[in-house]
């Protein structure tokens, strides 16, 4: 249950006019008043002899025991309560229970017998509007400071109370919510998302792996907003605001957003905060680094450097005892993400996209993140943005497999950490993102292990004897799930190009293992297939190459049967 406090106003009738009206999609039905101060203030909905001017003037009445020059010119108080979709039905008795604890709550109504005169009115079957006005019967204003925490604080016990959906507790880092009337101008003109959204991901993706503010207002504008600045009398800048073209006003100016307005995180001084070039090496991670003994295109080059980068973030959450670190890192993740959503190819897009969208609120707390320690991620971010789009096909699609794979785990990781902290909506987000990186992974893994799955199955019976009796020897507990397992025979492919370029597979194996727990994953060997191919510094997509085949041995003239392998679609690790 999610109560809103609006901005005040000054037009009590106005907003009634609203409240009984159609809606701007005719969607106000049957709007009528389930609760109000004294139980027995007119109804215009369902009483044909009130009209909203009675209601304006009772709730109104109390203005008049103040001077005209003393009464509040914003005196209109506005709350909307709106229940979860998958909640049942409330009975308007229920609404008008509810409606009485959030005054109560709020101190528009504390029940002292003097306060603010208030109505309450339901329009839809998932949500109502409390007005009120800000003057008790005694003349006095109300003491409703804070009020939109005490309406969400109540908001969890009317939860509980009734057994509804249980909305994770917030602490006041997320970016605010779209506003009705900004969600209906985006439907009257065709759009799938508020201004406000849209702006807010935009300047997101400007900011990832950004490392100057020239070079994040240049991205700003390179992506077709409206840049403003603010300019302090030193020269330096205060700040700045965006809009889009065709957002506009009445008089058909640009509507600007202020970054702050758009999120916490988005105001200038903060995002500056991410350009320090102090950055702290990942001694541990460093020894790690593979070789490369191709050079792939920028796309799967800068996504081999993701999947380090982002194994590195994890050792930090898994075993850093520094929040400031640890909060850094999983900001820069945000960052990973929307430069992945930039630049993805496009059947893994919208799962990118909605796992960067998700992710946006797990990356602010109130844990300062120190970005010197997570300018390794913000540098990937960086690559990621000018190795410009991939197109999902050979090492591109494997790389973003590949680190993808990372990135679930990393997701998951940053969940467990908020959780640690009673970061409730935070650590949901991140649980919510990784869902959406194991969707995008299935889809980018597909045609790559598919390939090496094919070239598993070719290799000679003695071989693949020889590799799984490695796998027993470096992972005796977990062989015979591996072995079972249909990522088996491209975990063989991985293991036998692993030892043509030198590596001793067992020692590998192990070290892979070792990494980080494998009992939970979907498919263990899918999991070793990538941590092998990273830490040997195998290219990621292994084509098949030419052998001899049944064909070339046979007669003149005598064709042989191909043998076709189904492609088996992959599972994500998931922990």
């Amino acid at each position: 249950m999610i109560p809103s406090i609006h901005k005040q106003g000054s037009r009590t009738l106005g907003l009634l006019r609203y409240l009984y009206g159609k809606g701007t999609h005719e969607e106000h039905i049957d709007p009528h008043l389930v609760a109000s101060f004294d139980h027995m203030a007119p109804d215009p909905g369902r009483d044909p002899s009130a009209t909203m001017e009675d209601l304006k003037q009772l709730l109104d009445q109390p203005l008049h025991l103040l001077d005209a020059d003393q009464r509040p010119e914003k005196h209109v108080w506005h709350c909307s309560v709106r229940a979860a979709p998958d909640d049942p039905i409330l009975t308007d008795e229920q609404w008008a229970d509810i409606a009485r604890r959030i005054v109560a709550a709020t101190g528009i109504d504390p029940g002292d017998g003097a306060g603010c005169r208030w109505a309450a009115v339901r329009h839809a079957d998932d949500h109502i509007h409390i007005v009120a006005t800000l003057v008790r019967e005694d003349g006095r204003r109300p003491d409703h400071h804070r009020s939109g925490k005490r309406a969400q604080a109540e908001a969890r016990l009317i939860e509980a109370d009734y057994g509804l959906h249980r909305v994770a507790p917030g602490d006041g880092t997320a970016a605010k919510c779209t506003t009705s009337a900004e969600r209906h101008k985006a439907e009257r003109l065709g759009k799938e998302r508020a201004s406000r959204e849209e702006l807010r991901e935009t300047v997101r993706r400007a900011v990832a792996g950004a490392a100057s503010t020239d070079e994040f207002l240049g991205r700003l504008k390179d992506a077709g907003l409206l840049v403003r600045v603010k300019v302090m009398p030193s020269g330096d800048l205060k700040g700045y605001k965006v809009a889009l073209p065709d957002d506009r006003n009445e008089d058909k100016e640009p509507i600007y957003y202020a970054g702050s307005t758009l999120a916490p995180d988005l105001s200038l001084p903060r995002i500056q905060k991410r350009f320090t070039t102090d950055s702290v090496p990942a001694e541990a991670a460093d020894s790690e680094r593979p070789e490369r003994p191709t050079a792939p295109s920028a796309p799967a080059a800068a996504r081999r450097t993701t999947a380090h980068a982002a194994w590195a973030a994890l050792l930090v959450l898994d075993h850093s005892g520094d929040d400031g670190a640890a909060a850094a890192q999983i900001a820069a993740t945000g960052e990973v993400l929307d430069a992945l959503a930039k630049t993805s190819a496009l059947h893994t897009r919208n799962e990118l996209r909605q796992a960067a969208w998700e992710f946006e609120r797990a990356s602010r707390s109130h844990t300062r993140a120190e970005f010197r320690h997570a300018q390794d991620l913000r540098r990937a971010a960086r690559d990621l943005v000018y190795g410009g789009p991939a197109f999902g096909r050979g090492e591109d699609g494997a790389g973003t497999a590949m680190v993808l794979d990372t990135l679930i785990f990393l997701a998951i990781a940053a969940s467990h950490w908020h959780a640690q902290r009673q970061h409730a909506q935070q650590a949901e987000a991140a649980r919510r993102a990784a869902e959406h990186l194991r969707a995008a992974y299935q889809q980018a893994a597909a045609e790559p292990l598919t390939v090496l799955r094919e070239r598993g199955r070719r290799i000679a019976p003695s071989l693949r004897h020889h590799h799984a009796t490695t796998v027993r020897a470096a992972l005796p507990e977990l062989a015979e799930t591996v072995l079972a397992e249909p990522g088996w025979d491209a975990l063989a492919a991985t293991l036998a190009d692993a030892t043509k370029a030198g590596h001793n597979p067992q020692a590998l194996l192990a070290e892979a293992a070792a990494r980080r727990e494998l009992g939970t994953a979907d498919s263990i060997s899918d999991v070793l297939v990538w941590r092998l191919r990273h830490l040997a510094g195998l290219p990621a997509y292994a084509p098949s190459t030419p052998e001899p085949t049944q064909a070339s041995r046979l007669p003149a003239g005598q064709a042989a049967t191909p043998h076709i392998a189904a492609p088996s679609a992959p599972r994500a690790p998931r922990r």
